[in-house]
């Protein structure tokens, strides 16, 4: 009982983890590779050679400026997957969340539970796509460590305001619409394929406000380097708001859903 109360809800996910870790980590290894064949090298080939390619790409290869978003798509795509459906099953399928409140625990204590859950699971997921980037040159660099520590955060980023929304849901009814219309927007046009600069302009100042542009260039430059370290440093200082007032909603959220 002398163990922060967050830690033993930590805990309790981290035995439930040891059922699907395997697949989990098959698939951090599998996915990031499928992905770097079939674009940073199959459309890569396609790109590189042609004119202004190198000047759009900063001087990069397509493949080192596709691979390293990785990082934070992969991120992106598994944290706000897991916010969506394995937070509703907490709170409304099996009611888990209602019986820890039973016990001495607050709300507060399983917001900052899900800062463990969600970091710890991104940073397995992020490891594995950092390892197959080491296998090549050209993304092999002691930057992939910062990178995967910029993927733990923009997980964070997602996870957390994502399951306070989650909560306070009543059925799945709009999770597709999340899919849809949240992460393969942003995806699509988040600067993970091509520099945000090639957007309109309109599109481009939208890309500005979303947290995994902010986290496609803080890889991206940690991986690559020859970027401003302010500039880094405000990457960090966003995704870090977002999942700092993430985890203040899943507080007000958690308070309000699991006392009713």
């Amino acid at each position: 009982m002398s163990t922060p109360p967050a830690l033993r809800i930590a805990y309790r996910e981290v035995v439930l983890y040891r059922t699907i870790w395997r697949e989990n980590v098959i698939g951090a290894f599998v996915q990031p590779f499928l992905y770097l064949l079939g674009v940073g090298i199959g459309v890569g080939s396609l790109i590189e050679g042609r004119s202004q390619a190198d000047e759009i790409l900063g001087g990069a290869s397509y493949f080192a400026f596709y691979a390293t978003a990785l990082l934070a798509t992969t991120a992106m795509f598994n944290a706000g997957q897991e916010a969506l459906w394995s937070t509703m099953e907490g709170f409304k399928w099996s009611n888990v969340y209602k019986a820890m409140m039973a016990a001495p625990l607050e709300p507060r204590d399983l917001a900052t539970a899900f800062v463990f859950r969600f970091g710890g699971r991104t940073l397995v997921t992020a490891v594995g796509v950092a390892t197959v980037l080491a296998l090549f040159e050209e993304t092999r660099s002691w930057g992939l460590i910062g990178g995967v520590g910029a993927a733990v955060l923009c997980g964070l980023a997602f996870a957390l305001p994502i399951s306070a929304w989650t909560a306070s849901r009543e059925t799945t009814n709009g999770f597709p619409a999340v899919m849809r219309f949240v992460f393969m927007p942003m995806f699509l046009f988040g600067g993970a394929f091509y520099p945000v600069s090639q957007l309109p302009r309109p599109l481009e100042i939208v890309a500005w406000f979303t947290p995994l542009w902010h986290a496609i260039e803080l890889s991206r430059g940690l991986v690559l380097g020859g970027v401003d370290p302010w500039r880094l440093l405000a990457h960090v200082a966003v995704l870090a708001l977002f999942a700092g007032g993430g985890w203040l909603l899943c507080v007000r959220v958690f308070a309000r859903e699991l006392r009713t």
